[in-house]
């Protein structure tokens, strides 16, 4: 492999790799309020938010970092009364005092906000946030990326147009190498070892966030688990991942890596490999080696899905994860791509009914799901080419996979947000 592409796929792991602070929907959110609204230069009269489908979706029921609540509304309050757009998806990142000021700001101000889905949107992540004061107004909007601006406005002063321009930040950019699993398997156990330590920073905040989500979030499947594993090693290593979930999706302050902008795909992606890894008493550099191959593994399989979906985020993740057990446990390319296959006729049809704390519950399944996929391609095991999704070529097989979630399940998303927006409780 040559190294104008080994830098060309290193730079797309950067990109697709960063710290978030809660969900990231709402991050994005208040990343593009906090936006308008320094833009505007002062407190709005009014913010109105216009969203497409699933980042509402998203946003309706995760918790809010150290708030105690859930939803969009606090994050917009946040936002407003103390963010800061140059921290990106830690904008919600406050002390307690900010906290405090935007709870009473909403309490008193909580009219000043709507909240509504952008007519015949295509994006399927998009963020439009329009602050008003006055006869002034400031409009900024988030489009395929969860941090890119694709617009900035301050009354007949545009600031940012690149709303027209097809690359600006999509779910590929026109940089971005082409890939294919034999690439994503090259370069993660060929490249220069001292190339890929930079994921080793994915381990020490993920892992932080799941010894916090021990201590009891969300619906507590992880401590639950773990207090059953009786000494079982996927059993731990499962209960140690889903446990950052549980804290993640409950409002948990710690950040963590992402990956393909979800908080928990990044955690799904590190803590099973490396936590497996360590548990076997594995080299540390194939450790590292099998962290570059789940990682990359996913945001290649993401890619075809849509950065937003129907389809839910767990399924390419823990596709990145079997394919790392595959790898530890001395699999060659061959066998990876089996663990792959399996999986693709295994999680396919998952779907995504929003960001809430019992993803943690999706993620146990898929992760379950993971291992036994790579047992079975170990023992050279794979589903036949006939069967549902699957082809001879593993490219193809993950091709027909991002077909469903992209382009099979969009009526899927109309009727689980119809669904969530209507409930009889």
């Amino acid at each position: 492999m040559d190294d104008c592409l080994r830098q060309q796929i290193r730079e797309l792991i950067n990109r697709e790799v960063v710290v978030a602070t809660g969900c990231t929907e709402p991050g994005a959110v208040a990343l593009a309020v906090a936006k308008a609204r320094e833009t505007l230069g002062s407190m709005p009269d009014r913010t109105e938010l216009l969203l497409s489908k699933n980042v509402f979706k998203n946003a309706m029921g995760v918790g809010i970092p150290g708030t105690g609540m859930i939803g969009l509304p606090i994050a917009v309050a946040i936002a407003l009364t103390s963010g800061d757009s140059s921290r990106q998806l830690e904008v919600l990142t406050v002390p307690s005092s900010c906290v405090d000021e935007a709870k009473t700001w909403l309490a008193n101000n909580g009219d000043k906000i709507s909240i509504g889905l952008k007519e015949r949107c295509e994006d399927k992540l998009y963020i439009e946030c329009i602050c008003t004061k006055g006869n002034d107004q400031a409009k900024a909007v988030i489009s395929k990326r969860h941090t890119n601006f694709v617009y900035v406005s301050k009354n007949d002063n545009v600031l940012l147009d690149n709303e027209n321009q097809s690359c600006a930040g999509d779910a590929q950019c026109c940089s971005d190498p082409v890939l294919t699993e034999r690439i994503v398997f090259d370069y993660a156990t060929t490249a220069p070892i001292e190339e890929l330590q930079f994921i080793r920073a994915t381990v020490e905040l993920n892992s932080a966030a799941a010894t916090e989500g021990l201590k009891g979030y969300g619906l507590n499947t992880g401590r639950i688990l773990m207090e059953n594993a009786e000494g079982d090693i996927v059993h731990t290593v499962i209960a140690r991942t889903v446990a950052a979930s549980d804290a993640r999706m409950d409002g948990c302050t710690l950040p963590v890596y992402s990956n393909s902008g979800s908080g928990n795909q990044g955690i799904a992606c590190t803590l099973p490999v490396y936590e497996y890894g360590r548990a076997k008493g594995l080299d540390e550099d194939k450790v590292t080696r099998a962290l570059i191959l789940s990682h990359l593994t996913s945001i290649y399989i993401k890619r075809g899905i849509g950065r937003l979906s129907a389809l839910c985020g767990i399924v390419n993740a823990s596709m990145g994860v079997s394919s790392g057990i595959t790898y530890l446990h001395g699999g060659n390319y061959d066998q990876v791509c089996y663990a792959i296959k399996n999986m693709i006729n295994t999680l396919a049809g998952m779907v995504c009914d929003g960001a809430k704390p019992s993803c943690a519950l999706k993620m146990s399944t898929g992760l379950y799901s993971a291992f036994v996929s790579a047992e079975l391609a170990l023992h050279d095991k794979v589903v036949d080419a006939c069967d549902g999704l699957s082809e001879r070529n593993i490219d193809f097989s993950i091709r027909n996979l991002g077909r469903l979630g992209n382009e099979g399940m969009d009526q899927t998303d109309d009727v689980v947000l119809d669904i969530m927006t209507h409930k009889q409780n």
